[in-house]
């Protein structure tokens, strides 16, 4: 296997970036830069276009596939999941490399060379990560649940389904840690959903998706969907708010440990049995977790019963809670003014790109719950400001706000995360550097750089 710090396994692609930068390496500081990752790259090309008369074809791109599998394959030899590099490479064709990271403090960035969030504390998540549901004490099953009509009826749709015995169900329960609802219980005892009791009959599968309503997991499968089983990176969990209304169905918690996951309506959204409803809930309705949401879920129906009955969810009822209290948004389309965002429930400010003045932070001084920040470059009139922030736990700041607060030792020290957003053509390895200074003042593995050198030879 390649090594990742051969030059040998990075010439391949650095010939493909020359030959598509030309103009821009051979500008005063120009360079390249990129992230390449077992399942996805970023790597900066222009658009190609295929010839008049057919549609673009993967052999078009092969050298730019070719020489990305070269480094995948050496990504393993460091266990990591990618890589960010920057190079510059000359007219003559001398290359230098620069790889960065990785770092166990530091998030893969998205889709440029950039380091994601700077993790501060170790294992630290985010607030709404941290948010258990609330107790529901009066919860009570819907009137339409009926576990001995839900197992009848699925062996007269599936007759020839293999159930669970009552030791397997044991077993799901000690492996959970918690007792299956009586529905759940039925459905089971009905058919375990094993593929390897199908075979190769996708029929047979297909009948019992069909009579329940929803892709099933197997017994062995089903999971406690809490918040530990929805990972999302800092910069996008942080900003999140939990939000429950009184009048709704289902608490709006990232996940919650009783919230059972056992199917998939194929697409790849989990179906849950919730055992801590909303306010307005009932014990054991059915719930469905989005994969395209970091947060919440929606009401499917009122019992596992009442799914099956209708072969599916009749309809979705989802309703993401009003956050507007809790997360405000300052920019050109929303509200015009840090004064007009303050609110004792604020937890997340975020000033955007607005027309005007720099923007004080006085007005949401000594608020309560505030706790997430992020401001776009230029957007603070006077950074030293979120010193006087002090609850919070995220940051996110233009490189120039950052130093501001290096240079002043103003860093907010309750942090527990950063992140350093970076528009326009700043060289990567200046914001690397920054992220270490970050990192430095809570003691923290820094991102490394591995300098790579070596020769392309002429063009041609």
């Amino acid at each position: 296997m390649p090594s990742i710090h051969d030059f040998e396994t990075w010439e391949p692609l650095l010939r493909v970036l020359r030959a598509g930068n030309a103009e821009s390496l051979a500008a005063p500081g120009g360079h390249v830069a990129g992230r390449i990752g077992f399942g996805s790259w970023s790597v900066p090309m222009p658009q190609r276009f295929p010839s008049p008369g057919r549609a673009l074809q993967a052999e078009d791109m092969q050298d730019e596939f070719d020489a990305v599998r070269r480094v995948q394959g050496a990504l393993s030899g460091i266990g990591a999941d990618d890589i960010a590099f920057t190079a510059e490479i000359e007219p003559d064709g001398r290359a230098v490399l620069h790889l960065h990271g990785p770092s166990a403090a530091v998030e893969p960035g998205i889709g440029n060379a950039h380091p994601g969030a700077l993790v501060l504390v170790e294992g630290a998540v985010p607030e709404p990560w941290r948010r258990l549901p609330e107790p529901a004490p009066g919860a009570v099953p819907s009137p339409t649940a009926d576990p001995a009509w839900l197992e009848r009826t699925l062996r007269e749709r599936i007759p020839d389904a293999i159930g669970a015995t009552e030791a397997e169900i044991a077993a799901a329960e000690r492996r959970l840690g918690l007792a299956l609802p009586d529905e759940l219980k039925a459905l089971y005892r009905v058919t375990r959903a094993h593929w390897a009791d199908w075979g190769d009959d996708y029929e047979a599968a297909e009948r019992v998706f069909g009579a329940v309503g929803c892709e099933l997991l197997s017994l062995d499968e089903i999971y406690v969907a809490d918040a530990a089983a929805r990972p999302c990176p800092w910069e996008f969990a942080a900003t999140e708010a939990v939000v429950t209304p009184p009048d709704a169905a289902v608490q709006g918690v990232v996940g919650s440990p009783g919230w059972i996951a056992f199917g998939d309506n194929g697409g790849g959204d989990r179906i849950a049995v919730d055992l801590t409803p909303g306010p307005r809930g009932h014990m054991g309705q059915i719930v469905m977790l989005s994969h395209e949401e970091n947060i919440g879920a929606a009401l499917l129906a009122d019992s596992l019963t009442d799914m099956v009955a209708h072969r599916g969810p009749s309809h979705v009822r989802s309703r993401r809670a009003d956050e507007s209290a809790a997360v405000a948004w300052v920019n050109i389309r929303s509200l015009a003014s840090v004064q007009a965002a303050a609110h004792p429930e604020l937890e997340v400010l975020h000033i955007g790109v607005r027309e005007g003045e720099p923007l004080s932070l006085a007005p949401v001084v000594g608020l309560p719950r505030l706790r997430a920040l992020t401001a776009y470059p230029g957007t603070l009139a006077d950074p030293l400001e979120i010193a006087k922030l002090t609850g919070l736990e995220y940051l996110e700041l233009g490189p120039e706000q950052w130093r501001v607060l290096l240079d002043a030792g103003a860093v907010p020290r309750g942090l527990l995360a950063a992140a350093i957003e970076v528009h326009g053509t700043q060289h990567p390895l200046r914001i690397v550097d920054l992220a270490n200074e970050i990192l430095a003042l809570w003691d923290r593995p820094p991102i490394t750089v591995t300098v790579l050198e070596g020769h392309l030879g002429p063009v041609g």
